[in-house]
């Protein structure tokens, strides 16, 4: 390891690792006049010469006032990533309406391997080492880079909230390309054997029945409450949890009996989808509903196959579709869906039966 003295920031010295790694160190003058020393960390994990010398500013600051710089690591309180977690998401419970869905995706993915351990020592390695166990159990792009942005977020939240001094690991953490347009989407003759497949379970019966009536996303269907429901005009008011905030969707008559008779017993603040009126967790839906999606539909695919496969957001994809197939007008698909960009629903606009052709041919004749 070679030490070299920086050429523009006082008492940092650059040592150059075996690796190709940069560490930066500073030097001081403690309280007895004697030259102390201190690595502040890598380049790798965010290191840079100006931050190791405002370091050593900090550091000659405590000296004048009679503190110790060392002292913190002389007895340091270990600070682990799950207490950080829990700072943030208590500060964030009555903001974000996605709370207890970002907790629930902390639990998971970054708890079990990152968890437990002192933020101080949590790496870019780390969090590289991360990505790629996700990446390993098949998880998609999208969720794998929602993952790094939560943690990048925890971290972030303290650093800027309550003082912690240390450079984010995540930061500049390359994210992984995401192509999420998901193409598939089940025929008439489909619907009806997913249907008749599900018939024996009545919440996963009517799980079904609502994604495919309503196109709302899965937290959306499991959020809807028999005070939810009106009858009388056949629609439903549903929670945009992804956004926040209500809007419309409708069933139609054939559907109406089935759905009137199974929350007849049910209390006014009951979830439709759920036991004993509490709603059924969406992990929970998955576990039910994915092993049957992937015996009718997903035989001989690749779990990484996003265009292909058919999971529980394939029936938001469906209602959609089969609206756009029957002729609906793009900006009523648009309200259906709830889309707050049209562009969103233009990606539907191909499976018209006209797109205009038929209009324009002999306009001016």
């Amino acid at each position: 390891m070679a030490r070299t003295r920086s050429k523009k920031y006082t008492g940092v010295y650059l040592n150059r690792l075996s690796d190709g790694d940069i560490s930066y160190s500073i030097s001081w003058k403690d309280e007895s006049g004697k030259k102390a020393w201190a690595t502040i960390g890598k380049k790798s994990n965010g290191v840079t010469e100006k931050y190791a010398y405002a370091k050593r500013a900090e550091y000659i600051n405590l000296v004048k006032t009679g503190g110790d710089p060392l002292a913190h690591k002389k007895k340091r309180r270990v600070i682990r990533l799950d207490d950080l977690a829990r700072h943030y998401f208590d500060d964030k419970a009555g903001e974000n309406k996605t709370n207890g869905q970002q907790r629930g995706k902390y639990e998971l993915h970054i708890q079990p391997l990152l968890g437990g351990k002192d933020i101080r020592s949590i790496t870019k390695d780390d969090v590289e080492r991360l990505k790629k166990t996700l990446i390993q159990k098949g998880r998609a792009p999208k969720t794998i880079n929602g993952v790094l942005t939560l943690m990048r977020a925890i971290i972030n939240h303290s650093i800027k909230e309550r003082g912690l001094e240390i450079p984010n690991p995540c930061s500049g953490m390359k994210m992984l390309a995401v192509d999420d347009r998901r193409e598939r989407y089940l025929t008439s003759d489909e619907v009806k054997r997913l249907i008749d497949e599900v018939r024996g379970d009545e919440v996963v019966y009517h799980f079904v029945r609502l994604a495919l009536t309503t196109g709302a996303r899965l937290e959306g269907v499991l959020h809807i409450q028999k005070k939810d429901i009106n009858l009388e005009n056949n629609s439903i008011t549903l929670h945009d949890i992804k956004s926040g905030g209500t809007y419309t969707g409708f069933f139609d008559d054939g559907y109406k009996a089935e759905l009137s008779e199974y929350i007849r017993p049910m209390k006014i603040n009951d979830y439709i989808i759920g036991r004993n009126g509490k709603a059924i967790p969406g992990r929970t839906m998955r576990r039910w509903l994915g092993p049957v999606l992937n015996r009718l539909f997903n035989e001989g695919l690749d779990t990484s196959d996003r265009k292909n496969r058919v999971v529980i957001h394939t029936l938001r994809h469906t209602f959609a579709s089969h609206l756009a197939i029957n002729g609906t007008p793009i900006l009523t698909i648009q309200k259906l869906m709830n889309h707050a960009d049209i562009a969103q629903t233009m990606r539907y606009a191909k499976l018209a039966p006209d797109q205009g052709s038929e209009a324009v041919k002999g306009l001016y004749r």
